[in-house]
């Protein structure tokens, strides 16, 4: 069900969701993205370019971030427009993993347009990670 114009306040939070990642997790979207570099599974490659360790793939959190907001609006074609920065990498413990957390709230309303502006949080370890990540969704 879409969600109503008339029931959303401007600051008002849509969803929130906690993701976690695993090392397995990074392994099986490497297999579906076909993005293989190593520094996404191997720490002695990951640590010989002067990261600290294992992290997930940028399009990985960035796909995962939105999530809530196409769970929320009840298709995904109702996303219009969604962009972020890449602030922060998430790094993927190989034994407790990660979790990334999203808040996703409603940072402006088009009535006329009939088009919500959602802002979402993103945070790793407490830091955010995705940086002016904003979707548009058409509530029509």
């Amino acid at each position: 069900m879409t969600p109503a114009m008339s029931d959303l306040s401007v600051g008002s939070i849509v969803a929130e969701a906690n993701f976690a990642l695993t090392r397995d997790s990074l392994v099986h979207y490497a297999g579906a993205s076909g993005d293989f570099n190593p520094i996404h599974y191997r720490d002695d490659v990951a640590q010989s370019v002067g990261l600290s360790g294992v992290l997930a793939h940028g399009m990985l959190t960035m796909g995962l971030a939105v999530q809530p907001v196409v769970d929320w609006a009840g298709d995904p074609a109702r996303v219009i427009d969604y962009q972020v920065r890449f602030t922060r990498p998430v790094f993927v413990d190989a034994t407790a993993g990660a979790t990334v957390t999203v808040v996703a709230k409603v940072g402006a309303l088009d009535l006329e347009a009939t088009v919500a502006r959602i802002d979402l949080v993103v945070t790793f370890n407490g830091a955010t990670v995705l940086g002016k990540a904003q979707a548009r969704v058409n509530l029509a």
